[in-house]
């Protein structure tokens, strides 16, 4: 039986909070987000990106969740190639003098290695309690196709393992008519998710929405169709409603694509206020997903 979940990505986001989504007497950390895990079986940990998150953090978002409920966690920036500033690493592993941002090659190898130490030890406890989905791999718009950028997805994805990834390209290079079906099959032979995203078209860092399966877990993630796309404000960037006629066409587009693998994670960031919840309850509807779809043989 196809397993489909429907979340957003982010249930702390500052806009959100501020939105009165959550009643005002839900107003502590663990407490919003057993709020949302009562309204959405799925969420994205959009912080792992920008820091590496405590293990007794995951203990709190797992003891917070109830069974059945799964964070996709989003790789630390520096993993996937994105410049981090130095004073996003832990205090003992940032290098002595030198730039203020810097790139995973500029790491010695033992700290790199210590850093994905503590990226597992932060996971764990989330794989321990069965919250885990899969670690989403963000590479930044600069990765173009070409044999140097599969090996770094590779060598990434195989530093994850034995966890679940999903693989988001943000380079149009993998997507033209001549490179598509060779990304597709890169991905499918490593057992990569590919994480299908919906976004404005028309500018230097667009890719198409492709919808496809390369593993079990397929990954879609919903951006809107902001005419601020090129603003540097987030806020503006993800300002967008999908209308009603929008949700039930890609209702049927999901549908399609959850025939194609064990699972579908469906994923709203059109993180502005409260309107990701909004769209992803209407989604879901649309679906007929339940707050926490179980897992065949899991009860509760």
């Amino acid at each position: 039986m196809r397993v489909i979940k429907v979340g957003t990505s982010s249930w702390a986001d500052q806009m959100l909070v501020r939105s009165g989504w959550y009643p005002r007497a839900v107003n502590t950390p663990a407490g919003r987000l057993g709020y949302y895990a009562e309204r959405f079986g799925l969420v994205e940990v959009d912080t792992s990106y920008y820091a590496i998150p405590l293990p007794e953090t995951s203990v709190g978002w797992a003891a917070a969740t109830p069974p059945g409920f799964t964070f996709d966690v989003k790789a630390f920036r520096l993993f996937t190639g994105h410049h981090t500033p130095v004073a996003a690493l832990p205090r003992e592993l940032r290098p002595a003098g030198g730039p203020s941002r810097i790139r995973w090659r500029d790491l010695p190898a033992e700290a790199y290695d210590e850093l994905w130490g503590r990226f597992h030890a932060a996971l764990a406890p989330l794989a321990a309690a069965d919250r885990l989905g899969a670690v989403l791999l963000q590479f930044p718009p600069w990765l173009a196709r070409g044999e140097a950028a599969r090996r770094r997805i590779l060598d990434v994805a195989r530093r994850c393992r034995p966890w679940p990834v999903s693989v988001e390209l943000r380079h149009a290079s993998w997507f033209t008519d001549d490179a598509v079906v060779d990304t597709v099959t890169f991905l499918r032979e490593h057992g990569l998710g590919y994480v299908c995203v919906d976004m404005p078209q028309g500018h230097a860092s667009s890719v198409p929405p492709f919808l496809i399966a390369t593993a079990d877990l397929a990954v879609v993630r919903f951006h809107g169709h902001s005419t601020a796309w090129e603003s540097g404000d987030k806020q503006d960037r993800f300002r967008y409603a999908y209308g009603e006629e929008e949700l039930r066409r890609w209702s049927v587009l999901l549908r399609e694509l959850a025939d194609e693998c064990a699972e579908l994670h469906v994923l709203m960031n059109n993180c502005c206020g409260d309107q990701a919840q909004r769209d992803a309850a209407r989604l879901a509807q649309l679906l007929g997903v339940a707050a926490v779809p179980q897992r065949a043989g899991v009860d509760g």
